[in-house]
């Protein structure tokens, strides 16, 4: 697991970890690295505009989708794209699956070895795995639905 050994309440210290990743630190940069960081979680890009509000700075929602999509290629964030119209962000980078229950809008982490996968053996040629994203959807089982 990915591990934070600043505190993110020292804008410093965050400035410091987005120049290790490679990301020159601005004023909402610095606010919104500090709103998804805070602590394990998966946030869409609204929710972190929000707490970005409510932590009293303004930042646009573009500047918000912007900068969500540079942490993610720098390897901050992990994005988790969950339908055509649904994207969550999340802080922990550590290699994991997720479930994704539609009625709370929430996803859940699913350790790397509780699922097995077969990958193929044989790749298209010049290439190599990055990585593998699993969302397991949920839905409510028909013995609990009447």
């Amino acid at each position: 697991m990915k591990t934070i050994d600043e505190h993110l309440d020292d804008p410093a210290a965050v400035s410091r970890l987005l120049r290790r990743h490679g990301i020159t630190p601005t004023r909402q940069r610095v606010v919104i690295a500090r709103a998804i960081l805070s602590r394990p979680q998966h946030l869409t890009a609204d929710q972190v505009l929000q707490l970005t509000l409510e932590a009293g700075d303004r930042v646009s929602k573009a500047t918000i989708y912007n900068t969500l999509g540079l942490f993610s290629r720098k390897g901050l964030i992990r994005e988790l794209t969950i339908d055509s119209q649904r994207a969550f962000y999340d802080s922990s980078t550590h290699p994991h699956h997720h479930f994704y229950d539609p009625e709370t809008q929430q996803l859940t982490d699913v350790d790397e070895d509780a699922l097995q996968l077969r990958l193929p053996e044989t790749l298209p040629d010049g290439t190599e795995i990055d990585h593998v994203d699993v969302v397991i959807h949920l839905r409510p089982s028909r013995s609990s639905t009447g």
